[in-house]
């Protein structure tokens, strides 16, 4: 029977497009909840969980060649209660079962796929199972009925195995590690076993597949600055580079892919994610701050951010202001379909001799370099490619420039991937983030426009009557007790934000938030739970710890803290901060390739800090030349605030009035306030004195 012809699941009523896929599937879906549980206490029956997300490629193959199989269906039917997950919208759920999967196959990654009991407690579980056994995996058909055959057969066993990997779990859900001296010795280590760790030949971090690591390139760049090591300078430009112009980068249309199945960054997962591209853009930017030689030409890295970010907005910016979460892999039913071209149709849209060129400089052969069709590819910089073709340099660029856009405007006529357009506090947080610091560098007005949109959504629309943060929004529904990495992202967000547009109400916002974490998610331990002391109970309560392709909510935590305590002078948050990272002390010095973001907020804490204030002259246009310049230097660990000179000290607003206050303009000029380690220096007056003084920490 064709999936129009069926009568919906349950899941018709759910928000989330990865549920809606299988809404029409001939399995009996529930979502996640009591409703569900308590039909297999009664019918005596156990749970299959299926955990995905939309953009995930396997997962869309399991659902055409198992969950639309009407015979798979029945049997799931007859002898399972089957429930289906959207990791983004509960990733608590997520974290646990992972766990799970994790300890039965030593392997994980989704679809995931877990047996587990009426009480919620796992027993069996894996991945992707093709449909019957082929190529040594076994085929799901008969892991149905052998876990059937178990359930009814050998009850105690499955008890047993349930017993024992929910106390394996427990101990992984909440690690605890052995407390260990935080200073620069940590970061010095961590430099070591990235470098260690690091492709000299194609950038990045061990072999295929290969992820980008942004939080790790980040951490280098600080090492570099802090060790003077040319080598960690070396490997954040190398692998900046190689990705930039591998596959791995939509060269028409902008921003990143999941990552690459390869090691030399051609062939992409051809998912975009928004956290990817929210991650990666302050790298690039930071590069570019290091790589900035004058004011007459731009650094390379900062192309790549404006181009990230255009595409965000063209493709995952709603009308009211939130940021969408994915951009498929899929159309069509093909990957990668709408992002590959055929040599023939690059001769058809470009002009005889612009194509010739276009086809050099990016690697179009009539034979592919993959599955028959070209993934657009830069492996020569243009300066080479000019070298090799005899033309000036810039006349290739303009070329290249041309051809992409009309290769563009021909893209844009094919059918466009399926975008998940739930909005997730999380992903938007990084997002305002990278937004918010790339108006600050660039100048560029409409990516902070995006971002106050955006933090405007949030705040207007994903809290309860409490003020407290929701996880997700779909179809005028916000939904789920948000995460701590929801709070985390978003307070971070609003402190980047805040220093990008100086409306002190997004610090305001950012406090409040910042005080619910603490109130609703911290441990004894000095950290914090995954969930606030008031969500549904599961089998466990995770501590999330350590990175993986996002930064993990501990980290992101201490970073938002220690944000919090330089901008607003409360000190209270700088030592929740401290206490934050101390609980991940010896995870940061014992494996330092997970824990990215935490030695990021090590940086910060360990110093030297530069806390800046300008204040407004009788011309405020001074004033924007002069944040302009300073926002062009590297200093990771400088906070900016700016006072407007006509505002008094009693009309201060609380949030900022520890740096504001006291601090006027001289004789009418634009006038600087710097502190280094809570030791300030004399008012500046003038922009090359402030930009000596900075640049000598």
């Amino acid at each position: 029977m064709s999936s129009s012809n069926r009568s919906p699941n349950r899941l018709i009523d759910e928000t989330s497009p990865y549920l809606l896929q299988h809404a029409y599937n001939p399995v009996d879906w529930h979502p996640w909840g009591e409703e569900a549980f308590s039909l297999a206490v009664e019918q005596d029956k156990p749970v299959f969980l299926s955990v995905g997300y939309s953009a995930c490629h396997w997962c869309h193959v399991m659902e055409h060649e198992s969950f639309e199989s009407d015979e798979i269906a029945a049997l799931m039917n007859e002898h399972f209660v089957n429930i289906k997950v959207d990791r983004e919208e509960r990733p608590d759920v997520d974290q646990i079962y992972m766990s799970a999967v994790q300890l039965m196959t030593q392997r994980g990654g989704w679809p995931m796929s877990v047996f587990i009991t009426p009480e919620k407690e796992p027993f069996y579980g894996g991945t992707y199972w093709p449909p019957t056994s082929r190529m040594g995996m076994p085929g799901f058909r008969e892991i149905l009925l052998k876990i059937h055959e178990v359930w009814t057969n050998s009850r105690d066993e499955v008890t047993r195995s349930a017993t024992s990997l929910v106390e394996a779990v427990n101990r992984m859900a909440a690690p605890e590690f052995e407390r260990s001296t935080l200073d620069e010795d940590v970061l010095r280590n961590a430099m070591r076993e990235l470098l260690k760790s690091f492709d000299r030949t194609y950038g990045g971090f061990g072999g295929a597949p290969k992820f980008p690591h942004p939080m790790d390139v980040r951490v280098l760049l600080r090492c570099w600055k802090r060790f003077d090591n040319p080598d960690a300078l070396d490997a954040v430009t190398l692998t900046l580079d190689k990705m930039a112009r591998g596959g791995i980068y939509d060269h028409l249309g902008g921003g990143f892919h999941r990552y690459s199945t390869d090691a030399r960054w051609l062939v992409p997962h051809f998912e975009k994610m928004l956290y990817d591209n929210a991650l990666l853009v302050p790298a690039y930017l930071e590069l570019g701050q290091v790589l900035r030689i004058d004011e007459s030409a731009e650094p390379w890295p900062f192309a790549v951010v404006r181009e990230t970010l255009d595409y965000v907005l063209r493709e995952l910016q709603q009308s009211e202001g939130g940021f969408y979460s994915t951009q498929d892999a899929d159309s069509e039913g093909e990957e990668g379909k709408f992002f590959v071209w055929s040599e023939t149709e690059i001769d058809q849209l470009l002009p005889e001799t612009d194509a010739g060129m276009f086809k050099y400089a990016y690697d179009v052969t009539p034979g592919g370099n993959w599955e028959g069709k070209t993934i657009l590819n830069r492996p020569k910089p243009h300066a080479e490619a000019a070298r090799m073709l005899g033309v000036d340099v810039n006349e290739v660029a303009s070329v290249l420039a041309r051809c992409r856009q009309i290769l563009f405007e021909a893209r844009e006529q094919r059918v466009k991937p399926g975008r998940d357009d739930k909005v997730l506090v999380a992903w938007n947080g990084w997002m305002i983030s990278a937004m918010s610091q790339a108006a600050q560098v660039l100048g560029e007005e409409k990516y902070a426009e995006a971002a106050v949109q955006a933090a405007d959504f949030v705040l207007n629309n994903l809290r309860t009557d409490e003020s407290f943060l929701l996880h997700s929004f779909k179809d005028e529904r916000a939904r789920f007790n948000a995460y701590l990495d929801d709070y985390a992202a978003f307070i971070s967000g609003l402190c980047d934000l805040y220093q990008a547009t100086f409306e002190p109400r997004h610090l305001v916002a950012a406090r409040e938030l910042a005080i619910q974490m603490i109130e609703r998610f911290a441990d004894d331990d000095g950290g914090f739970y995954f969930t606030s002391h008031d969500h549904e109970q599961l089998i466990t309560r995770t501590r999330d710890s350590q990175d993986n392709a996002t930064p993990s909510g501990n980290s992101q935590a201490a970073t938002a803290l220690i944000q919090m305590g330089r901008l607003t002078g409360d000190v209270d948050f700088t030592e929740r901060g401290r206490a934050t990272l101390e609980s991940l002390s010896g995870l940061l010095r014992e494996h330092p390739r997970a824990t990215g973001q935490g030695l990021i907020a090590l940086d910060a804490m360990l110093g030297p800090t530069l806390e800046v204030v300008v204040v407004d002259g009788k011309d405020p246009s001074v004033t924007d030349k002069w944040l302009s310049a300073i926002r062009q230097e590297f200093q990771p660990n400088m906070i900016v605030l700016r006072r407007d000179s006509s505002m008094s000290d009693e009309a201060l607003p609380d949030v900022i009035r520890p740096h504001l206050e006291g601090r006027m303009a001289h004789d009418g000029q634009t006038t600087a306030y710097v502190c280094r380690e809570m030791t300030c220096g004399p008012p500046l007056t003038s922009l090359e004195e402030l930009l000596g003084v900075i640049r000598t920490n």
